[in-house]
This record gives structure tokens, C-alpha cells and sequence, in this order.
């Protein structure tokens, strides 16, 4: 959840912030679609490590390296054409595919390298402190990072921002104590809220301005 945290910064400016948080997001924007669609399982699984509840069976075409160096390229492809920028084309595939980065640090080993393939993952979340220490930090950074680089245009813009950064820290941090999900169903349903995210980064954007010189 906090793994956009990191990505954000005055090369937003170059994408948009939309562009930024759903690409930082993307994986997990893709991953709910296809568990609704059979195409990919997930168990609910207590205790499958300290941080979360799920166990991953099977989700190659979403989080296997392969696949995902692939989303990484048609990202960096539409970021190019969009915005008429080498940069953001950069930028948009590097953040789809730091997701599988930072997923390979917190995952157990259940990430496979390509579908049906090794299996990898360092597991932080099996240490619930280590999980917050590394992660809030990933988080403060990238706020620091944004706010150094833009500023608001009136009061929404930082209303808008903190509610952004209220709720991403409440779901988070809650992860480990929240009833289990009743059904695959219950994941699915509720992991597609993420895509509430881009809509609220398009919400800021529009009430923030680059600072000077930051571009």
C-alpha cells in the first residue's frame, strides 16, 4: 500500500500525479480484475505471514517479473505517447516495475520470476516492526519529496493530500488486525478500491502547482 511512497517527487511533473500513482500502483490495480475473473487465487490464510493475511497462490500474469516487465514496457510506451515525453515514458515504466522490486522485499517466497517459475521473496512481512520501519520510511520520503516540489494552490490542496496520506496510512497500518475477509469474493471486491487512488491524485493535482524550479 505504501510502496508509492518513494515514487513520487519533482519527476511527477513530468506524468502528472494520476499518471504517477496508477502506474505505482498498477499491479494491484490489475490483480483484483483478475481474481474476480478466475484468471488468478488467492486463500485467505491466517497467519501466512505476520503482515498479512493472504496466502498468494497464483498470480503470474499480474507479479511474475516477466510479466510484469511487460506492463513495464506498454507503460512506459503510453507514458511516451500521452505526454509527448522520453522522460515519462521512463519514469511510468520504471515505477510499474519498481512494484515488483519492493513486492520481492516484502512477499515471502510466492513471487515467481515468470509464470509458472521460481518462486522468490525476501519476507518482511513476517516481522510486523521491520514491515512499519521500512515502509513508513519508503512513505515519509516520498511525501517529503512531493511537498518539496509542489505547493498548494489553496486550502483543498492540502486537505486533499492529507486525507490521501490518512487513509493510504490507515489501511495499511491496519493490515495485520482487520477481520479476515469472508470469501476470495471479499478480497477481490475490496482491493478494488485502490482505484479510487488515481481518481484522488487527479483530485490534488488539480489544487497544487510545481515550485519554482522544481520542474
Amino acid at each position: 500500500m505504501v510502496q508509492a511512497g518513494i515514487r513520487t517527487g519533482r519527476v511527477v511533473f513530468h506524468s502528472g500525479l494520476l499518471g504517477t500513482v496508477a502506474t505505482a500502483f498498477a499491479l494491484d490495480l490489475v490483480w483484483p480484475i483478475l481474481l474476480l475473473l478466475g484468471v488468478e487465487t488467492v486463500r485467505v490464510s491466517p497467519g501466512d505471514t505476520a503482515f498479512t493475511h493472504l496466502a498468494f497462490d497464483a498470480y503470474p500474469w499480474s507479479h511474475s517479473l516477466l510479466t510484469v516487465a511487460g506492463w513495464s514496457v506498454l507503460a512506459g510506451i503510453l507514458g511516451r505517447t500521452l505526454f509527448d515525453s522520453r522522460r515519462a515514458g521512463v519514469v511510468l515504466g520504471g515505477l510499474v516495475l519498481s512494484h515488483w522490486g519492493l513486492d520481492f522485499v516484502t512477499h515471502r517466497p510466492d513471487l515467481p520470476l515468470w509464470p509458472g517459475g521460481y518462486l522468490v521473496g525476501l519476507g518482511l512481512w513476517n516481522s510486523i516492526p521491520g514491515t512499519i520501519l521500512v515502509e513508513a520510511g519508503l512513505l515519509v520520503a516520498g511525501i517529503a519529496a512531493y511537498r518539496s516540489a509542489t505547493s498548494a494552490r489553496d486550502r483543498m490542496g492540502t486537505a486533499a493530500l492529507i486525507g490521501l496520506v490518512a487513509v493510504t496510512v490507515a489501511i495499511w497500518i491496519s493490515q495485520p488486525g482487520v477481520p479476515l475477509p469472508q470469501s476470495v469474493r471479499a478480497v477481490a471486491v475490496g482491493a478494488s478500491a485502490l482505484w479510487l487512488l488515481p481518481a484522488w491524485a487527479t483530485w490534488i493535482e488539480r489544487h497544487r502547482r510545481v515550485r519554482e524550479g522544481a520542474e
